[in-house]
């Protein structure tokens, strides 16, 4: 048996198997199928997906943002994407009357704008900003699709941050649903801490504000600010010119322990100051009928029957 170059080819011996189990049979693969493999293999080795999400090159740049600064915002063009290299960022949206709601606090490591890779290029969603100073990859709708075709070990990468923050995502509707507001207050400062994540810890959360902590679980500031400083006098956060968490509020959470006294709702602000001026006209009204209902009292202590003044 001759190769379609002209060289002796051994034989490869007929399985019968193959047929029932539907595999061909093997074949010799020529010079340049196997340094074509070869290459590929090469290739795929020497990609490092760090390298690439650290520096700038051909349609991906470094961009540099100061708190507030805007990656993107609602209704802009969906071309790009952004890789957080450094700092933290906020997802927000607009309602059409006006309303913004956070949907989620980003970090070091994670893609923001990857809904610009879909088939039919749209508008941006929501609007990312940077919480505190932050470094970012711009990476092209282009280059960002050819790296995932020709890389799979990018490819691979990527898909695992799609899959955590759908998790992640069900996770705070599960939560939205069944939780109380206290717990869902305590897992924000939770997961703004990083508790659980590998490596160092860093108990310290990003500047924020209540009406921020408010919107992302669905409760008024004033809760919110309620809840604060029950968790200071718990000894679960502290305030030293930032917010830091304590461990402790993790365990509690864990072991769904969390103290149920003092949990009630804050009463409304001033609200001493709004009854003021009515007490003294509801105690003219009922001082006529404090003796009766004084003897009223004094008779069903004792187990007599009420007949009438």
């Amino acid at each position: 048996m001759r190769s379609p170059t002209g060289q002796p080819q051994s034989p490869v011996p007929f399985n019968s198997t193959w047929l029932l189990q539907g595999i061909h049979p093997p074949r010799h693969l020529n010079r340049l199928e196997r340094g074509y493999i070869l290459n590929n293999q090469n290739h795929r080795s020497t990609f490092d997906c760090a390298t690439f999400l650290a520096k700038a090159g051909l349609g991906r740049r470094i961009v540099e943002l100061q708190p507030k600064d805007a990656f993107f915002s609602q209704g802009d063009s969906a071309d790009t994407v952004f890789y957080l290299q450094r700092g933290r960022a906020k997802l927000t949206v607009v309602s059409m009357h006006g309303k913004e709601a956070t949907i989620t606090l980003l970090s070091a490591g994670d893609f923001v704008g990857e809904e610009s890779l879909a088939s039919i290029p749209g508008l941006r969603l929501a609007t990312a900003t940077a919480v505190n100073s932050c470094a970012a990859l711009k990476i092209t709708r282009e280059e960002m699709a050819r790296v995932m075709h020709d890389e799979p070990m990018f490819a691979d990468l990527f898909f695992k941050f799609l899959l955590a923050r759908s998790m992640r995502t069900q996770a705070d509707l599960v939560d939205q649903l069944f939780n109380s507001s206290e717990k869902r207050l305590a897992r924000i400062l939770l997961l703004m801490a990083e508790f659980g994540k590998p490596g160092e810890k860093q108990p310290f959360i990003p500047p924020v504000s209540q009406e921020t902590l408010a919107e992302m679980i669905g409760t008024t500031r004033s809760r919110v600010s309620f809840f604060m400083n029950r968790f200071r006098k718990l000894g679960f956060i502290s305030y030293n010119g930032r917010i830091q968490v304590n461990k402790s509020l993790l365990n509690v959470i864990l072991l769904d322990q969390l103290p149920e006294q003092n949990a009630q709702k804050p009463l409304i602000p001033g609200l001493g100051v709004i009854l003021k001026p009515v007490i003294p006209i509801v105690e003219t009204i009922l001082r006529p009928v404090m003796p009766i209902v004084s003897k009223i009292k004094r008779k069903l202590a004792v187990g007599e029957n009420w007949t009438g003044p």
